[in-house]
C-alpha cells in the first residue's frame, strides 16, 4: 500500500512573497485557460481571452507559458521532475518497482488536490486531438529521462538492456489506466487506491482476476 509519507522536496524553503505571487498568477492563467476552453472549445479561445479572464496582460501570459497549449496542459513536466527527485532518494533503499510505486505518490497527490482542473483538462484533451502530439511528446520525454535514471542506478546500458525501458513503460501504463478509471468515476474512487491496485497487479505478474 502507499504507506510512505511524502516529504516535499522544498518543505524547508517556504515561498517568498514574490514567488507566491508568481505561483498564484500561473495558477490563475491555468484555471482561466481550462474554464474557457471547456466552455468554448480549445480552438475558440485565444491567449488574449485567457489573459483577460485571469486579469493580466498577454505579455504577462508569455512570462509563464509559451502557448495556450502549455497553459491547458499545465505543469506536467514540473511534477515529473519532482517525482524523479523522489525516485532518486528511494532507489537505493528498495527494488525498482516499489521505488516507482512510492515516487508516484507525488503526481497522485497533486492530481487529487487539483482534481477539478484535471477533470476539465482531460475533457478538453478528449475533444481537442490537436493537443495529443504535445502530450505524447512530453510523456515520451518524461519516460526517456526516467529510463536513463533507472539504468544509471542499475549500472546498465538503456540502449541494450530491456529492463529500464520496460519497467518505465509498464508502470506508466498502469498509472494511465488508474487515472482513466479515476476520471471515468468522476473522482468517486481514490486515485491513490486505483494506482495501488494497478501496481499490485504488476508486482504479482498480472495474474488472471478471480
Amino acid at each position: 500500500m502507499f504507506d510512505l509519507p511524502v516529504t516535499p522536496i522544498d518543505q524547508d524553503a517556504p515561498l517568498g512573497r514574490r514567488d507566491l505571487r508568481k505561483q498564484q498568477t500561473r495558477a490563475a492563467l491555468t484555471g482561466a485557460a481550462l474554464r474557457l476552453c471547456s466552455l468554448r472549445g480549445f480552438d475558440q479561445v485565444t491567449v488574449d481571452d485567457i489573459s483577460g479572464e485571469a486579469g493580466v496582460s498577454s505579455r504577462t501570459f508569455f512570462n509563464y507559458f509559451a502557448s495556450k497549449e502549455d497553459a491547458v496542459l499545465g505543469d506536467h513536466l514540473v511534477e515529473v521532475d519532482a517525482m524523479r527527485a523522489r525516485l532518486a532518494v528511494l532507489l537505493p533503499t528498495m527494488p525498482v518497482l516499489e521505488a516507482i510505486r512510492r515516487a508516484v505518490l507525488l503526481p497522485v497527490a497533486a492530481m487529487e488536490a487539483d482534481r477539478d482542473h484535471w477533470f476539465l483538462r482531460m475533457e478538453i484533451i478528449k475533444h481537442s486531438p490537436q493537443l495529443l502530439p504535445r502530450l505524447v511528446l512530453s510523456n515520451a520525454e518524461a519516460e526517456r529521462a526516467t529510463t536513463e535514471q533507472i539504468a544509471a542506478h542499475l549500472g546498465v546500458d538503456p540502449a541494450t538492456h530491456v529492463y529500464p525501458a520496460l519497467v518505465v513503460a509498464t508502470t506508466s501504463a498502469a498509472f494511465r489506466v488508474a487515472a482513466t478509471g479515476w476520471m471515468a468515476a468522476a473522482g468517486a474512487r481514490s486515485l491513490g487506491a486505483l494506482v495501488d491496485r494497478a501496481f499490485t497487479a504488476l508486482a504479482a505478474g498480472l495474474p488472471d482476476p478471480d
